[in-house]
């Protein structure tokens, strides 16, 4: 028996196979091999066609048939995880009516700054945890002030992983977890956020009916099966936000737990039982996959957006071609920490929400001309991104979560020797990698969903520990007056410059 998880990013879309009796992974495959290209019509804007995200799902399916040589129509369920807050406007045919808004896009920036404005902060943050942003709502809301013909036409507003979840079973719904993302859901009352509906002038019809997170949502249509080689009628039995999902591969499910990626972005996300805001919304509170009325989950996620996205841009414009990642770690590890006093901030993936919605753009700080080279440059990249994180992390511990022990995916920027022995010396925290990643995570999710298994703690079967990165004391001091340099450096462009 399998299970098959797809996890569906800004960059390429994963699929992994898994058997459901082991947690053992029989294939996985990513599509395309290069990145899927993000367009940008202005400044500030991220788009891509869904459409993208559906071609390269089916290649990604072909590779895993071609792989495993499974028959897949022995798959029990199948599960989605896609890149969280993005837009996806569909007509009544089910027809995509513009290109997605990507969750890098800050087009939207001052609807939500104004909204705030109007409600009220403190209205914005007892209702909806969070103020309005730079997310789906607002998104949606740029729609209707500038496109106002294709916003007449919509007759829903998906998320990435609802438009799969559609071309896979013909079914538009959502999950209240995903209206979440949206910066969309009434908290207290436990249901879409009447307020920015009456705020926006928006129709609840725009909003799809709300399925359990694990649960059959929709099954197989048999146009949908032709083109996987899966039977007709297998349910789709999860789907979830890219990082409450990555907790969810993690096995973390339970207040105090914590997990981390860094991946295009860099995410920590907490597990809590009581609702808890950041009064400035630098960090967001989102319902977590397991969440129930009678027993809440809540994730509290910070994020920086130009994690691997400013290593994938060293890599592309810095180091001589032909040169890999290990490489890039290798010859960032022969300088000593600080870089020599080299500083750069890791932004310029968009506005930042830890720095309350501004983009800043990446910067390089004191460089020296008779001192740095290109391995200070990459030295002092790694560090920033730490930095970055620990300083939404500081954010985090303000609102008492406590972190102690980070679990990862052995993947991405944690494959960086230097970059795991900068995040435990810097955060202070235990780093825990695992053996797994998004996709194996939407697997096992769709094995809840369908019953496969009884109880979460079944799932996590074949998970395994893969590296343990202590804190080293005799680092700390050295990171703690580069940490210090970093703060120093972003402060001052905070304040312009001054």
């Amino acid at each position: 028996m399998y299970l098959l998880g797809y996890d569906s990013g800004t960059s390429s879309i994963k699929a992994t196979l898994l058997d459901a009796q082991t947690g053992a992974v029989a294939a996985t495959a990513t599509s395309p091999e290069t990145e899927m290209e993000v367009t940008a019509g202005r400044a500030g804007w991220a788009e891509q066609p869904p459409e993208l995200w559906w071609e390269h799902l089916i290649k990604a399916t072909g590779q895993i048939r071609a792989q495993s040589g499974v028959d897949l129509r022995d798959v029990r369920a199948i599960g989605i995880a896609y890149q969280m807050h993005g837009l996806v406007l569909i007509d009544k045919d089910q027809q995509v009516l513009r290109p997605a808004i990507l969750w890098c896009d800050n087009r939207a920036v001052p609807i939500g700054e104004r909204a705030a404005a109007e409600l009220g902060s403190e209205t914005c943050l007892q209702t909806l945890l969070n103020l309005p942003g730079n997310f789906t709502f607002t998104r949606l809301a740029w729609v209707k002030q500038n496109e106002p013909e294709i916003y007449r036409r919509a007759a829903k507003v998906l998320l990435p992983g609802d438009y799969l979840a559609l071309l896979l079973t013909g079914r538009a719904v959502t999950t209240a977890s995903g209206i979440s993302e949206w910066i969309g859901w009434d908290f207290p009352r436990g249901r879409p956020a009447q307020l920015l509906l009456d705020y926006f002038d928006v129709s609840p019809e725009l909003i799809p009916p709300l399925v359990e997170t694990f649960a059959v949502q929709g099954e197989l249509s048999k146009e949908a099966a032709g083109l996987l080689g899966c039977k007709p009628g297998t349910p789709v039995t999860y789907r979830a936000g890219d990082q409450p999902n990555n907790a969810l591969s993690l096995n973390v499910l339970e207040p105090g737990e914590i997990a981390a990626t860094a991946g295009t972005s860099g995410v920590i996300y907490g597990i809590a039982d009581t609702i808890q805001y950041d009064p400035a919304s630098r960090v967001n509170t989102f319902l977590h996959v397991n969440h129930t009325t009678q027993t809440p989950r809540y994730g509290t996620l910070m994020c920086v957006n130009g994690t691997g996205r400013l290593n994938s841009w060293l890599k592309h414009n810095i180091v001589p071609a032909g040169q890999d990642y290990p490489q890039m770690n290798q010859l960032a590890a022969q300088v000593p920490i600080g870089a020599e006093g080299l500083v750069i901030l890791p932004y310029g993936n968009s506005s930042e929400r830890t720095l309350g919605n501004r983009d800043l753009g990446a910067s390089i700080h004191h460089l020296q001309l008779n001192i740095h080279q290109k391995e200070h440059l990459l030295r002092a990249a790694q560090e920033g991104i730490v930095f970055g994180l620990n300083y939404g992390l500081q954010i985090m511990r303000d609102m008492q979560i406590e972190v102690n022990t980070v679990r990862a995916g052995d993947a991405n920027m944690f494959l960086s020797p230097l970059f795991g022995q900068a995040f435990a010396a810097v955060t202070g925290a235990r780093v825990e990698l695992y053996n797994t990643d998004g996709a194996q995570g939407a697997a096992r999710g769709a094995g809840l969903g369908a019953g496969v298994y009884a109880k979460p703690a079944e799932a996590f079967v074949g998970l395994a520990t893969t590296r343990v990165i202590e804190p080293q004391g005799d680092l700390a001091e050295s990171y703690r007056q580069a940490y210090a340099r970093w703060e120093d450096v972003l402060r001052r462009e905070l304040a312009g410059g001054a």
